[in-house]
């Protein structure tokens, strides 16, 4: 199966169990639960939870586990999405080639979907009944928290925000994306193999250099397509990166420094897999996609 195939399934089996979850009686007022199922049903291509599947599946845990974690992060990314788009942050009225939450149900209501994604993801994680011990679920709580908050993504994000405008060197920018991107891609692959009931130490430490490195590469080729990309393939303006005078990896290295510097990563990634003793194809897959996409 090719590798969009493959994250074609993870897409539609996230989808799926996000679906189950708002077509349920929720005691809550009407329109927020309209801008919360819009916000995370925004046409993504769900990486987060094609590397919770893709990596849960290789080291033998459960689906129906997976298809929870793979929600969870899911929802914590949207939540993200759903706040950088806000007027306050990037001010972005398209996302995906849709209007952006904002745009269609007010800045409240976008700031109080994101929160309830945000709560969403552990409300998940907390209630559901795991095939690992609970000392496991706890692990993959605290991950999750760690990388969505100031030591992950939030911290990353604020980063970013104060470099706009300002001259960083490559170890900056690194760190910027190390937080605002890796973190969270690092935390699916962290998830999934959490929910596998023997993983070892040495396959967790090479799966977190694998991560730190397609964290990376995912960054710099998004700021390659921010200069190379078309608006309608991206769904979101080209170049508003430069527009908006953010730190990127052409803007320090040019575009065929950063172009280099994707395929360095991708070595990186590659290398940490092949150490593993398993069935690393899905991932060895997702790693060259990640390079070598135009979205």
């Amino acid at each position: 199966m090719l590798i969009t195939e493959q994250i074609k399934c993870a897409q539609q089996d996230v989808e799926a169990t996000l679906n189950r979850y708002f077509e349920q009686p929720l005691d809550t007022e009407h329109s927020i639960k309209q801008a919360t199922h819009y916000s995370v049903l925004n046409g993504g291509k769900r990486l987060r939870p094609f590397l919770v599947y893709a990596t849960g599946k290789m080291l033998g845990a459960n689906k129906q586990d997976l298809d929870v974690l793979a929600a969870a992060i899911e929802c914590i990314h949207s939540y993200s999405l759903v706040h950088d788009d806000l007027p306050a942050m990037d001010d972005d009225d398209l996302r995906r080639g849709r209007p952006t939450c904002h745009i269609v149900y007010g800045e409240a209501h976008a700031i109080l979907a994101g929160d309830a994604l945000q709560t969403l993801a552990f409300d998940l994680i907390a209630n559901h009944s795991f095939n690992v011990p609970a000392q496991q679920q706890l692990k993959m709580i605290a991950a999750l928290a760690k990388a969505s908050g100031i030591e992950g993504m939030v911290g990353g994000q604020a980063l970013d925000i104060a470099a706009t405008d300002k001259l960083v060197n490559l170890a900056e920018l690194e760190r910027i994306h190390k937080l605002k991107t890796g973190a969270l891609l690092n935390c699916a692959i962290t998830l999934g193999a959490l929910c596998a009931a023997d993983t070892n130490q040495q396959t967790l430490l090479q799966l977190k250099q694998f991560g730190d490195a397609i964290g990376l590469a995912f960054q710099v080729q998004d700021d390659i397509l921010d200069i190379e990309g078309d608006t309608q393939v991206l769904g979101k303006p080209q170049g508003s990166d430069v527009a908006a005078n953010k730190a990127t990896y052409p803007a320090l290295l040019g575009l065929t420094g950063a172009k280099q510097k994707a395929q360095s990563l991708l070595k990186c990634a590659l290398d940490a897999l092949a150490a593993i003793d398993a069935d690393t194809s899905e991932l060895e897959n997702l790693a060259k996609y990640i390079v070598e996409r135009d979205y």
